[in-house]
């Protein structure tokens, strides 16, 4: 009996992580802001950045009253939106290509014998990699954050254009950004579950998947 009890406190309080963790992804997702009537914001895209990102069928969203209380602060927490939404897209499409086995040829570290086909999928995978690499991966981070895309351009035009070609229609450019907006957006929940359910399941994506486990509650030997 006292076997069953721990259990069942053990999956009640795992249950509860995960519903905070859900929980707190769509709070820092929720970042579409409402328009103000002090103030508008056009960057060097030459768009409205308030008019983007509100997209059907929430329309404007701003539940914190952010842009009237602080709107000043609006571009710098759009500008983060931007740069965690196209991480987060970088993110799911590493998760999706390694899961799914496709890994470069050689060594990560030939002085440590170690292949890049040795390197376990999902968030073990960090682990595996040596102080050094991990040391490199940082020092390439503040590089881009500080030199070649520094954080403080806010419009998060670096100048490299859609897939290199500059696009002149404004109608299409804020077609195009609203996209990046709503795939980033997307793409943290996704990330974000991916990394939770892995935890609770012990299960990377390609093993839910292919054990047919969709549901991250569940013991993963099914569906539920």
């Amino acid at each position: 009996a006292f076997f069953i009890s721990s259990h069942i406190q053990v999956k009640s309080t795992t249950t509860i992580i995960m519903k905070l963790a859900i929980a707190s992804a769509l709070i820092a997702s929720a970042a579409a802001f409402a328009p103000s009537k002090q103030a508008s914001f056009n960057t060097a895209l030459n768009v409205n950045e308030l008019e983007l990102g509100a997209t059907a069928p929430l329309g404007v969203y701003d539940p914190l009253g952010w842009l009237d209380n602080e709107p000043e602060s609006f571009e710098r927490r759009r500008a983060v939106e931007r740069k965690h939404g196209r991480v987060a897209m970088a993110a799911v499409v590493g998760t999706i290509v390694h899961n799914n086995h496709i890994v470069f040829d050689g060594y990560l570290s030939p002085s440590a014998g170690l292949k890049f086909s040795d390197v376990p999928t999902g968030i073990d995978g960090i682990r595996a990699i040596p102080t050094a690499g991990l040391f490199q991966i940082l020092a390439f981070f503040a590089l881009v954050e500080l030199a070649w895309m520094p954080a403080s351009k806010y419009d998060g035009d670096y100048g490299v254009g859609y897939f290199g070609v500059d696009i002149a229609d404004p109608e299409e450019k804020a077609r195009k950004l609203n996209v990046e907006l709503n795939n980033g957006r997307a793409a943290m929940m996704g990330i974000m579950g991916n990394m939770v359910a892995e935890v609770l399941t012990g299960q990377t994506m390609y093993e839910q998947y292919s054990s047919g486990h969709i549901s991250p509650f569940g013991d993963g030997q099914g569906v539920f």
